[in-house]
């Protein structure tokens, strides 16, 4: 497998930022870290063994970036505001620092084609990439969220106060009537699964809140919900990385979705 380590000042964020890269060709994926995590925790917690096959086989390049959860989400004793214009920097930081990069690689690597990326991860990471999509539906070409969150309520109880408000998806996403944004969130493949185990409690509620704001604005998406064994845990999320990514590619292949 071709691994790859990146690091580059962000202008956006004041500071240096990491990245890994992992395959040679194929879809490019951006993989967000669970809750404090860093670009090396899918590797060391077995994400990218999991999907070896595919990367191996040239139909995915995996991107794992670089989280800065502990100056935002989770920086609990810090200003609310502060809290949130960390985070509205660091998403500045992947739409016009880290995307550009990682697609011009990822087309190089293609031969010259770009292909949008797909966002994925995993509790915390599954928040990013979906909220991620959401606000930016033209930048991907859809999002595999596991175990994820879909509010701030977690991390900003019920204030909703400035850009609180558009990080906050089960909140933004049903005022959503533009239907050119519509038709962007409506072409995009996304993908949502939650346990009903252990720890799974606050994911399998807001994601369940979730399949029903989707179904109100006839956004298309699969919502798949796993037994009372899956626990909200690192082996479980393998088998489901595994099993959603097959389909997905599968599906790729059969619509040649640039």
């Amino acid at each position: 497998m071709d691994v790859s380590y990146h690091k580059g000042h962000a202008r956006n964020l004041g500071r240096d930022m990491e990245y890994k890269r992992y395959g040679h060709a194929g879809r490019p994926v951006v993989v967000f870290p669970t809750s404090q995590g860093r670009f090396y925790q899918f590797e060391d917690s077995g994400g990218v063994a999991a999907l070896a096959e595919f990367i191996d086989t040239g139909r995915i390049q995996l991107f794992t970036l670089d989280g800065i959860d502990s100056e935002s989400f989770f920086d609990k004793l810090g200003d609310p505001a502060h809290r949130i214009a960390r985070h509205e920097a660091y998403f500045r930081y992947v739409r016009e620092e880290a995307l550009p990069e990682l697609q011009s690689v990822a087309a190089k690597a293609n031969g010259g084609r770009t292909l949008k990326p797909l966002f994925c991860g995993c509790s915390m990471g599954g928040y990013h990439s979906s909220n991620f999509v959401f606000r930016f539906p033209e930048l991907a070409s859809g999002a595999i969220s596991l175990s994820g969150v879909y509010s701030t309520r977690d991390f900003f109880g019920r204030a909703l106060e400035g850009s609180i408000f558009f990080n906050s998806p089960l909140d933004y996403l049903p005022g959503i009537v533009d239907q050119k944004l519509l038709g962007r969130l409506k072409g995009l493949r996304l993908i949502f699964c939650c346990g009903q185990g252990a720890w799974e409690e606050r994911m399998l509620v807001e994601t369940r809140e979730l399949e029903q704001v989707l179904r109100e604005k006839s956004i298309p998406a699969w919502v798949d919900y796993w037994g009372g064994d899956v626990s909200h845990d690192w082996p479980w999320w393998h088998k489901q990385l595994v099993y959603f990514f097959g389909r997905w590619l599968d599906d790729d292949l059969m619509r040649r979705i640039d």
